[in-house]
């Protein structure tokens, strides 16, 4: 039996973060990890427009490696990981995004945005009692840094347009999960209207 389903009240302050939305995950001529992300990288633009009109935090996250030593048993069950050294360029922010240089780019080795990274101790500072969870993958990373997100006790979204997946069964049964269990899942839309109430507010 299903357990019922209700929505997180609003945050009173949102920062976005953006899941690897790097060329390693977004350009599939050159990574054997990414998929054709066109219509999630339009989402994302249309949300940083929006919270750099506001002034809200805004972070990337990356995946890449030094040495392999890093998150090697990780790397041995998805061995395609190993292509997202440095320097590699896999690892650069989507340049369609046209990240500002005041926004920080989290660099991380696992999963979770906020494994091993100092991204807990950045919203914290930012006073942020929400996040906006976007990015890529839907069933991989993007899940991670949600579930995380929440167990940091912050309110969480995930739009629907502005995540991706290159398996669609994964990422429809993700959100359906995620939904039912951990965080608000919305429409761009419907995204966008909440936190145009918040700022209202």
């Amino acid at each position: 039996m299903a357990l019922p389903q209700r929505d997180i009240d609003a945050g009173k302050t949102y920062a976005l973060i953006l899941v690897d939305l790097s060329v390693g995950f977004t350009d599939p001529t050159r990574s054997p990890l990414a998929t054709a992300a066109d219509a999630v990288i339009e989402a994302n633009q249309i949300l940083l427009t929006w919270f750099r009109q506001q002034d809200f935090p805004c972070f990337f996250t990356t995946v890449v490696y030094d040495n392999d030593a890093q998150a090697s048993v990780f790397r041995e069950k998805l061995p395609a990981l190993n292509v997202l050294q440095r320097g590699s360029g896999l690892e650069d922010i989507d340049p369609r995004l046209h990240r500002h240089a005041d926004e920080l780019v989290i660099e991380k080795q696992w999963a979770s945005a906020f494994f091993g990274t100092d991204l807990a101790a950045q919203l914290q500072a930012a006073q942020v009692d929400g996040v906006v969870v976007t990015g890529l993958t839907t069933s991989g990373c993007v899940r991670a840094t949600a579930v995380d997100a929440l167990q940091h006790n912050l309110r969480v979204i995930v739009p629907r347009e502005a995540v991706g997946d290159r398996d669609n069964v994964a990422h429809e049964s993700n959100l359906r999960d995620l939904a039912l269990k951990y965080v608000n899942v919305l429409s761009l839309a419907e995204t966008l209207a909440t936190l145009d109430e918040v700022v209202r507010d």
